[in-house]
């Protein structure tokens, strides 16, 4: 048992804490000892009361002994609305000590980022994507800790923390392993539900170790702290009934032992019947019975003091109470003198406004809280909003204030909440966005401001919930209210967000309806064009009708405006996915460019069109053989969304196209290191989504291309690279990676059956690029020794749409093809056909691979040699491989 404490409630909390001490002293040890140490996590779990502010006051004095610097914070009930609140506490002090240019020195590029976020940089306009800032704030923590190592990190009352914080606690907690410092959580059991439960799960399962649950005090430990307070001659019948009626709750024995001390109760046997009364008095009903006991003027001050939840000081509760300062001071001194308030402990390291207030505990601020009538407390929440207002500290602030205000129709309130949403949407909290305008609509706003509020709802739900912005939407469509511009706007993005939500189908039939309902014109000519979009996403059937209209209606156009470009793209995507001449293709795309460009408002962070529409465009160019040009595409929406801070779904989308880009040309290093950086950002948005497998699909196939047949074969078991497939078209094309996925272990009836299925989908579709669905040339390789006949076939037709397409990249792969189901003379001569095409392809690893066959059939050294340099430098391992066998073990090379 710790011993030899006073008898307050911080060493109460204390006894019986000898193993979390030590606990927290050996992972200081680790801390302490090198800074190149992994970080490490602590979580200390109990009910209200059992000590857990107490043990990290001990663990600030223990770990400042050392000379760590720590930093400190500590979620509250009343502010769990309140976004990025809690790592705002923990990082601004630290942050704000340093001159602006010194803090954007240490966030380097995270500053623009994380900086709106903590507080001390001013937003940019538009939407910041929650999981960029979440990212930047680990980086900034990270970057941070190793500036003032040791750094110790306390998050008290993390059950009541912001989801935004949660989150970024979440994340940091992950990546521990290369930033040495000691964070510290202390939490209530339950209390949580939802996305804050997972991301406190989540934090429990990152530490590596078990909980650290907090018990009770042992009867001896709280005869002990009995005695220590009340004096040695207290019986052990009286003793035991302190423990009996507190349940050995350190907070609730300290409070109780004062209210002893205070009735002079003798803490004798005979007197031990009184203690239950006395323990009443100290939370709950008791304490507010106590709170008015101290009369009127005393409670409206604890009420305004539990309104306000942080910053406490007389002048804003005066302010807030209606009371002037004198009275205020007055009942302040009276709520610190009955143990309710108190001056906040300097050995937190906390900066505090001068005269600042806390309550002593979370139970008293609670209590409090509760006890405020209904109707006063709205009107003080409303109160409160007008003061933080008039006081031009933004509407966010007001926010938490404005959404318990009841709804009565009120005009303003309704502009305040939605500028409060703007300001959450701006630093990366959609959330408290969605929160704000969910209760603008309760207000209700007017009936013609009611349908915007929904679209802005449904914006503010996009990245984070399409079903939610589904509804959204469609009932803001059915309203009155939203013309022109914004109508069309808001029925694009319903069709997005159904998209998103795998329902294809209804997509492109809201944007058809709409686009029925207008005369011919730009808006019937965007609305057409999204459809379009749509129907060519799709993955399982596309009519020959269906491009035969947007061949029509983008013969029409000359690319005078983005809707003409629109469609140009449309179309020239159209007719690669159908093997159409490729020289076509590159016409139809040029000309939707402006000087070798993007056109002015059809850039990747524009809103009017979407990546879709310029994902087609990039990948179009990358089947036509322009791979220069679907880099420096894809390139452009790297860059693109790393400044504007859109950290989810988009730059996963952007990378996993970058790495089909490198993929393409050969470049399987660069292409295995982007894709899984694609795959992480899409673990993050959610598996089975359309980027989910366009990242796991090219990053299979790298590997592959690579030789690495065993990894690649544990990245699609590990992320589900199997059917069922998604309904959109997913590049590479999926069921072709997977069936040669399948031959490569050895699973070749099951490979044939899956090419089989790629060879019904392709026709389905009119498909007929072998570049863009390789299944034709893998599936003739397969067949070609129990079913040669067929095999051929499979070849011949495959050879003739290549030369339809007219690719250098596409002939030579046919031709390869062609060369693996012959033998002897024939071979060889196809063999070279092949090496000649692809030489002038910008596919490097297919040129390598038409060497290293064409070494292996003519028996050629040099050839084998050639094939094993081009190899090596696109990171073909497996081909390495086998062109060095070749020459090592090979006879009659010539």
């Amino acid at each position: 048992m710790t011993k030899g404490r006073p008898p307050t409630a911080a060493s109460a909390s204390l006894w019986e804490r000898d193993a979390e001490i030590a606990a927290v002293t050996e992972a200081l040890d680790v801390l302490c000892a090198d800074r190149s140490s992994g970080g490490s996590l602590l979580l200390f779990r109990g009910v209200a009361g059992l000590g857990k502010t107490a043990l990290l006051a001990e663990i600030r004095r223990i770990a400042e002994r050392r000379n760590c610097t720590v930093w400190s914070a500590r979620g509250a009930e009343t502010l769990r609305s309140v976004p990025f609140n809690v790592v705002r506490q923990l990082l601004q002090p630290a942050l704000l000590s340093l001159l602006p240019e010194e803090a954007r020195e240490y966030l380097g590029d995270w500053y623009d980022i994380a900086g709106p976020a903590l507080g001390i940089v001013d937003p940019q306009e538009g939407s910041a994507d929650p999981q960029y800032v979440c990212d930047g704030l680990v980086a900034a923590v990270r970057r941070l800790a190793r500036r003032e190592w040791p750094l110790v990190l306390l998050i008290d009352d993390a059950h009541w923390a912001d989801q935004e914080t949660l989150r970024w606690l979440a994340a940091f907690a992950e990546r521990l392993d290369d930033v040495s410092v000691l964070v510290v959580v202390a939490r209530r059991p339950g209390e949580v539900a939802g996305d804050s439960a997972s991301h406190l799960d989540a934090v429990a399962a990152a530490s590596g170790r078990a909980v650290n649950n907090l018990s009770a005090l042992t009867p001896d430990a709280c005869a002990g702290l009995t005695r220590v307070g009340l004096g040695r001659h207290a019986d052990d019948a009286f003793c035991r009934e302190v423990w009996a009626v507190t349940g050995g709750n350190p907070y609730d024995t300290v409070e109780l032992l004062a209210k002893v001390q205070d009735s002079e109760l003798q803490p004798v046997e005979s007197r031990a019947g009184e203690l239950r009364a006395l323990n009443r008095s100290a939370r709950g009903g008791g304490l507010v019975d106590r709170l008015k006991g101290l009369g009127l003027e005393a409670t409206r001050f604890a009420w305004a003091a539990a309104i306000l939840g942080t910053s406490i000081t007389v002048d804003m509760v005066a302010r807030l109470a209606t009371m002037n300062d004198d009275i205020a001071r007055h009942c302040a001194e009276l709520l610190c003198n009955a143990r309710i308030l108190t001056a906040p402990d300097p050995a937190t390291g906390v900066e505090h406004e001068e005269g600042e207030l806390e309550f002593v505990h979370p139970l008293i601020a609670t209590a409090v809280y509760n006890s405020i009538p209904s109707g006063v407390c709205t009107a003080m929440h409303g109160v409160a909003a007008q003061i933080i207002t008039e006081l031009d500290r933004g509407a966010a602030q007001a926010a938490r204030h404005l959404l318990k205000v009841h709804p009565d129709g009120d005009e303003e309130l309704v502009e305040q909440l939605r500028e409060a949403a703007r300001e959450h949407l701006a630093v990366g909290a959609p959330d408290a966005a969605r929160t704000c305008l969910e209760r603008a609509l309760r207000e209700p706003p007017l009936p013609e401001v009611h349908a915007h509020v929904l679209y802005e709802l449904g914006c503010a739900t996009l990245l984070t919930a399409p079903a939610v912005t589904i509804e959204h939407l469609q009932h803001a469509l059915g309203m009155s209210g939203l013309d022109g511009e914004r109508r069309v706007d808001a029925l694009v993005r319903l069709s997005q967000a159904l998209l998103h939500n795998d329902q294809l189908e209804e997509a492109v039939r809201t944007v058809e309806a709409e686009a029925a309902r207008h005369e011919p014109g730009p808006v019937k000519l965007r609305l057409q064009a999204v459809q379009f979009m749509w129907e060519g996403i799709h993955g399982e059937t596309v009519s020959p009708a269906r491009s035969a209209r947007l061949a029509e209606l983008a013969g029409t156009c000359t690319g005078r405006d983005n809707s003409e470009r629109a469609l140009l793209i449309l179309r020239g995507f159209d007719a690669m996915t159908h093997g159409e001449s490729a020289s076509e293709v590159l016409e139809l795309c040029d000309r939707a460019l402006v000087n070798g460009r993007l056109a002015p408002g059809l850039g990747w962070t524009d809103q009017e069109w979407g990546i879709e529409l310029l994902m087609m465009l990039g990948s179009a160019y990358a089947y036509a053989d322009r791979l220069d040009r679907a880099e420096s595409l894809f390139a452009e929406a790297l860059r693109a969304y790393t400044t504007a801070g859109w950290r989810g779904g988009h730059l996963s989308l952007a990378n996993a196209f970058l790495g089909l880009a490198y993929r393409r040309q050969g470049r399987l290093r660069d292409a295995e290191a982007t894709l899984r950086e694609a795959l992480v950002l899409a673990e993050r948005v959610g598996r089975r989504l359309p980027l989910y497998w366009s990242a796991t699909c090219g990053l299979v196939d790298t590997l592959l291309a690579r030789g690495r047949v065993q990894e690649a074969w544990t990245i699609a078991d590990q992320y589900g690279f199997a059917p069922p497939y998604p309904s959109t078209i997913v590049l590479p094309d999926i069921r072709s990676v997977r069936g040669r996925l399948l031959l490569a272990v050895g699973r070749v009836e099951d490979g044939i059956n899956e090419l089989e299925a790629a060879e019904k989908t392709a026709t389905s579709r009119g498909g007929h690029n072998p570049v863009l669905a390789p299944w034709a040339v893998d599936l003739a390789r397969a067949l070609a020794g129990q079913d040669p006949a067929r095999a051929a076939q499979l070849a011949s037709d495959a050879r003739r749409q290549a030369e339809r397409f007219g690719t250098d990249t596409a002939i030579g792969e046919a031709l390869r093809c062609a060369a693996a189901l012959e033998t002897g003379a024939r071979a060889v001569q196809l063999a070279a056909q092949a090496v000649t095409y692809l030489e002038a392809s910008p596919c490097q690893y297919e040129h390598a691979a038409a060497r290293v066959e064409y070494g292996i059939a003519a028996r050629s050294v040099a050839e084998l040699k050639r094939g094993l340099d081009l190899a090596r430098a696109c990171g073909a391992e497996g081909l390495v491989a086998q062109a060095r066998e070749m020459l090592e073990t090979g006879k009659g090379l010539r």
